[in-house]
C-alpha cells in the first residue's frame, strides 16, 4: 500500500499533485471509501455534526470533497458484526483509503478490532490519513497525544511506518503544538520523528519515505 500521511488533508497543489501521482489516474477516475472512525474517540470532533461534514465532504479539510468518481464510507465499529465477505472485497477493490482526524488511538483499537489493520499491507490502493489517520500508521504517538486509552493502555499504534508525526505545528488553534512542544515530544519517541504543519505531507512509497510541503515541518530525530 502507498501512503500520503498529511496534517490537514489535501491542502495545497503540491501534496494534490503526489495524490494523483500515487493513484495513477486522474481523481475524477479514482473511487474512494472515507473512514470518519477517529472522530468517534475524540471530544472536539465527534460524534455528531462534524463526522457528517467529514462524510459528506462539507468540512474545511479537503479530502472527501475532492471530486471522487464515487465515496462510499466504512466504518470501522461496525465491521466485527457484518461478515467479511461483504467488505473485504469492497476494500480490496478500492482506488484509495480517506481516513480521517479524531483519537489516533480509538482509531487503532478499531481497525484491529475490525480485521482492516491485517488487510492494510496487501491493498495495492492508496492510504490518506489527516491527522490522527495519519499517526496510526506510526509505531507510537507519544503521552502528548493520548486521549482515548485503549483496554491494555500505552500510546502504541499499528506501525507500518516507521517513524512518528506530530501534526498541526504552530495551528492557529492550537497553540501548544510549538516547536518547542515537538521537540520535546521527539525527545521521548522510539525512532525518526516530523513535526509537520498542515500544508505538509509525508508520502511512503515501498518503504521511501519523501516531504510533500509548502509550509513548514522539521526533521526532529533521525
Amino acid at each position: 500500500m502507498k501512503f500520503l500521511l498529511t496534517s490537514g488533508g489535501i491542502t495545497n497543489k503540491s501534496i494534490h499533485d503526489e495524490l494523483v501521482d500515487m493513484l495513477g489516474k486522474p481523481i475524477a477516475d479514482s473511487n474512494a471509501l472515507c473512514i470518519p472512525t477517529a472522530m468517534y474517540g475524540h471530544p472536539w470532533v465527534g460524534p455528531g455534526v462534524k463526522a457528517w461534514e467529514f462524510i459528506s465532504g462539507k468540512e474545511e479539510n479537503p479530502m472527501v470533497n475532492l471530486g471522487w468518481k464515487s465515496v462510499g464510507v466504512l466504518e470501522l465499529t461496525a465491521l466485527p458484526s457484518i461478515d467479511e465477505n461483504r467488505w473485504i472485497p469492497l476494500v480490496q477493490e478500492i482506488d484509495v483509503l480517506l481516513v480521517s482526524g479524531g483519537d489516533a488511538l480509538y482509531l487503532c483499537h478499531w481497525m484491529r478490532q475490525s480485521g482492516l489493520a491485517d488487510l492494510i499491507p496487501s491493498l495495492n490502493s492508496v492510504y490518506v490519513g489527516m491527522s490522527a489517520g495519519s499517526m496510526v500508521m506510526t509505531p507510537n504517538i507519544g503521552d502528548y497525544f493520548v486521549g482515548w486509552t485503549p483496554p491494555g493502555g500505552g500510546d502504541e499504534t499499528l506501525g507500518l511506518v516507521d517513524f512518528s508525526i506530530f501534526p498541526h505545528l504552530n495551528h492557529e488553534l492550537l497553540p501548544g503544538n510549538t516547536l518547542a512542544a515537538a521537540e520535546k515530544w521527539a525527545a521521548s519517541m522510539r525512532g525518526p520523528a516530523y513535526a509537520i504543519d498542515d500544508q505538509t505531507a509525508i508520502k511512503v512509497v515501498e518503504g521511501a519515505v519523501e516531504v510533500v510541503s509548502e509550509g513548514h515541518w522539521k526533521l526532529l530525530k533521525t
